[in-house]
This record gives C-alpha cells, structure tokens and sequence, in this order.
C-alpha cells in the first residue's frame, strides 16, 4: 500500500440500509456513476455486506457498505439480518433507503430505533420517487418529507430520489457530506510526541505473516505521523537495533517497537529514551489507553479453566509464528502458569459473559467508532479489556515505561 493511499480504517464508513428491492444497490450505482453493485429484480441480491472504498466527492475518502435486506426470511436470512445490525457498529452515517411507494415499514421503524439509541447520523432516502407523482408538487412534497421525517419523535434529514432516474442524487452527495461531523482523532498516531528535528526508531522484525515486500499497516502509517511531525524515521530490524543505535551519532526521541519483541527492544535502549510500541500507539488511537491498561491488570488475577477472548479486527493466513494464535497465548500462560482456553475470532461475540478477559490486537484495521464499540460492550459487561502491546508490555514488567510518553497515563500506574 502506498503512504499516500488512505486505509479503509481511516474512510468515512456509509452504510446502506434498507428492505431488499428498496433499490440499495441502484442508490450505490447512482452515488458513484459506476456499476459496482450487482442490481437485480430478485429479493436478497445482497446476500453479505459489501464494501467498496471509494472517492466520493465532495466527501473524499470512504467506504460504502451495502448491506443485505432488513426483512429477509428463514433462519438463513435472520443471520443476514444480524450482519447488517452489525454493520451499525462501524457505520459513521446511515443512509436508510426505503420505499417511496410503500413508506415507513415496521422494519425500518425498528432499526431507526437502533440508530438512535447507537446514535448515527441517518438520513431518510425515499427511493423510487419517480413512481409518485404526488412527489413532485411542491407542499405535498414537504408535506410527505415532513410525516416520514418524524418516525423517530424528532426531525431526520430526508430526501425523494430516485435511484434509476437520477433525481437529487447530487442533492444527496452534499446532505451526506453535511451530516457528518468532520470530527478529528482525540489523540494523533505520534505527532505529538515529536517535535522538527527529532529521531524516532522503529523495530520491525520481518514477520512470516506480513506480505511480501512491504510493511504492515500499522508501521506504514505510524512511519507517515513521524514525517508529518518532521522527525526523521528510522526503520530497523530487531537484531539490527544497537549497530544502528551507536551510528545514529546521538540518541532517538522515541523507540516504537514491534510488540513481539518487546522485552528484547526494553533491554537494548537506555532508560533515558522513550520506548512504546506500534499497539499502544493504536490503543490511544483508536480506543481507550487508560482502559486497556487497566485491563492488564486482569493478568494476575486469571484462574484455571478461565476462557480468554483472544480478538483480532481483521482476517490474515495464520503461519508458524502467528502473535496471536501462538505467541501471545504461550506468553500468557507461562506468565499465569496455568493452563487456560483460548478463541480468536474476526467477529466480535454479542455475549462476552464466558469470559475472564479480552486481549484485542491494536485494531488498524477497524475505525474509530468501531474500537470504541467493541469497548464498551466490554465494560458493559464488566469484562476487563487490554490489547496485544499493551499485554506484552506488562508481562515484561515495562508497562509502566511503555506509556512513559503519555504522562496521563504514566501517573496513574
């Protein structure tokens, strides 16, 4: 992936919702100029969420999801209902196409419910305005817009279109865009941990399971915040760190680690050099830093028969070496020194009751709005939640020097 390539996890996320043949597909084809959706008159064309990064002016960046039908039937269109439900959970806006002959439906009343309680923004799109001719003429236009618009006791945005005809498609493009609060990250990746002029190092070992020829998303875009603080970034291998410490002539600002090899990098830098690692960089990030070291904790208090969610955001072919299917639980259960049961999955569980603890990699692959969901289902259920690095780096009894660079956090341990 290019430097200059944005990643989906940093997309605005639009999710298409709506009843199968409400036309969510058309609307995607009309948003884009672009046939990227399968259009079928057969109910349940869209049988899984679809995404499509895109450029979507005068947004920029995003991705769409197009999701399967809200009223599909039998047992296998219940569980692609509950795909859909659970695309809420990353979507930053929700354009909730229905019908413009049939009107608010009960399942559509039902999920406007879920997005006001996960608070979403949504606008209404009455597709297939085409068919109505009521649609066109001006009062009983409003006065249509107005009675769809109240379903959720207050005032959405809504919009007539039609998918086949064009109509205010463009209108649409410029209510999204105004919809959604072009908010910032609370924290950047590392720009403000470096000022003009500063070194930082970055020890990335050459992991079997990271693509050939270039370096995983996490080190690429943590490599871009250190040349956007402009600091210069050096990028070493774990056994190549102490020839290049003694060449650099003087000493890095900051060390960022792999966190596979963590306890290594803690021994080879001096105390007076600030270490973290890429995951506890992602942990503020995206997330909760000081939740997730609190979670840590959690470590010494595990028992025999304790079942561990071990959670990664996206899917990679597992090999010989894997962190988190290998390494992370062989270092968890000689620290614990017992015996304890492990899962791993790319799904989060809607019930986490099973479990003593979650251990969640850094998350690069997820949105912000999506990390921050999967933690809080975990405190709802009282279930402590830390990640990869910041697991590793308590393990090794250098923790408290990992967040060093965060004084926030540092007091508090």
């Amino acid at each position: 992936m290019s430097l200059n390539a944005t990643p989906a996890s940093e997309r605005i996320h639009i999710g298409i919702f709506g009843k199968r043949n409400a036309g969510k597909s058309s609307l995607i084809n009309a948003l884009t100029g672009q046939n990227l959706a399968i259009v079928s008159d057969v109910s349940g064309t869209t049988t899984d969420p679809v995404y499509k990064a895109m450029e979507l002016l005068p947004l920029g960046p995003v991705v769409l999801i197009d999701t399967p039908g809200i009223d599909d039937e039998g047992e296998l269109g219940k569980l692609r209902v509950k795909k859909s439900y659970q695309v809420l959970n990353k979507t930053d806006i929700v354009l909730l196409v229905c019908s413009a002959v049939e009107g608010i439906t009960e399942e559509e009343q039902k999920l406007l419910k879920q997005i006001e309680k996960k608070q979403i923004p949504c606008i209404l799109v009455m597709n297939k305005a085409d068919l109505l001719e009521e649609c066109q003429k001006g009062q009983q236009f409003k006065e249509r817009a107005e009675n769809a618009a109240s379903v959720r006791g207050q005032k959405i945005p809504v919009l007539w279109v039609s998918a086949a005809k064009n109509l205010q498609i463009r209108e649409l493009k410029e209510k999204i865009a105004s919809g959604i609060e072009q908010k910032k990250p609370e924290y950047p990746l590392v720009e403000d941990l470096l000022e003009m002029g500063d070194f930082a190092v970055l020890v990335v070992p050459i992991d079997k399971a990271a693509p050939k020829g270039r370096l995983i998303l996490p080190q690429q875009q943590t490599i871009r915040g250190v040349l956007e603080a402009g600091a210069t970034a050096v990028v070493v291998r774990d056994d190549e760190l102490c020839d290049t410490l003694q060449n650099l002539g003087k000493k890095p600002k900051l060390v960022i680690t792999d966190s596979q090899v963590f306890g290594k990098v803690a021994k080879e830098i001096s105390s007076d050099v600030m270490l973290t690692s890429f995951s506890i960089l992602f942990a503020r990030y995206k997330g909760e830093l000081e939740v997730q070291v609190r979670g840590a904790k959690a470590l010494d208090h595990l028992k025999n028969g304790d079942k561990v969610l071990i959670c990664e955001g996206c899917t990679h072919h597992r090999q010989c070496g894997d962190i988190g299917t290998e390494k992370l639980p062989n270092w968890i259960r000689k620290y614990t020194g017992q015996e304890i049961e492990f899962t791993s999955g790319t799904e989060f569980p809607m019930d986490l009751s099973e479990y003593r603890m979650i251990i969640h990699c850094g998350g690069c692959m997820l949105n912000e709005r999506e990390m921050k969901y999967r933690i809080a289902c975990a405190q709802d259920a009282g279930i402590p939640i830390t990640n990869y690095g910041v697991a590793i780096a308590y393990m090794n009894g250098i923790l408290k020097r990992s967040v060093e660079v965060f004084p926030e956090i540092w007091k508090t341990l």
